[in-house]
């Protein structure tokens, strides 16, 4: 994902408008380090007993997203961020926590496009698999449609 995100980078203004409706490749990005932040949260509050839910709808807020883009620097200082929220990921949901902890049921509230995708409980560690099985190659497809064709077939997508 981080690599599609610096092809984009890199394609600059050859890289097309996205169609109306779709993000660009600032929000994209932006919209992960919010999906990841939120994942982080929920892991630690498990990891520490503490009551956690997730909810991803503030992921989607324009304001929200243009902020963060802001607040990170743009798109070099998102991948950043997302490169250390991956290690983080990583460091926390490995064998830092038990199989009770990545049992734990969260109640979810996953939302895409104004649809309602999740809201039910559902354990730790699907959220976290899901993240990585279905969030990130779902946006990885994402930044490179984005691409002209000639720099998408260049990339191999």
């Amino acid at each position: 994902m981080l690599d599609a995100g610096a092809t984009v980078a890199d394609a600059g203004h050859a890289t097309p408008a996205p169609p109306p409706g779709e993000w660009n490749a600032d929000e994209i990005l932006a919209h992960l380090t919010l999906v990841n932040a939120a994942t982080i949260t929920a892991v630690t509050s498990a990891a520490s007993g503490h009551i956690t839910t997730y909810d991803n709808r503030i992921s989607q807020d324009a304001y929200t997203l243009e902020r963060v883009i802001g607040l990170a620097g743009g798109n070099k200082g998102l991948q950043e961020r997302i490169r250390l929220q991956a290690d983080a990921l990583c460091a926390l949901s490995g064998p830092t926590l038990s199989e009770a902890e990545l049992d734990t049921l969260v109640p979810a509230l996953l939302v895409s496009n104004g649809t309602v995708l999740v809201d039910q409980l559902v354990p730790l560690r699907d959220l976290i698999t899901g993240l990585a099985e279905v969030e990130l190659p779902g946006h990885t497809r994402q930044l490179l449609a984005l691409l002209p064709d000639k720099a998408r077939a260049a990339a191999g997508a």
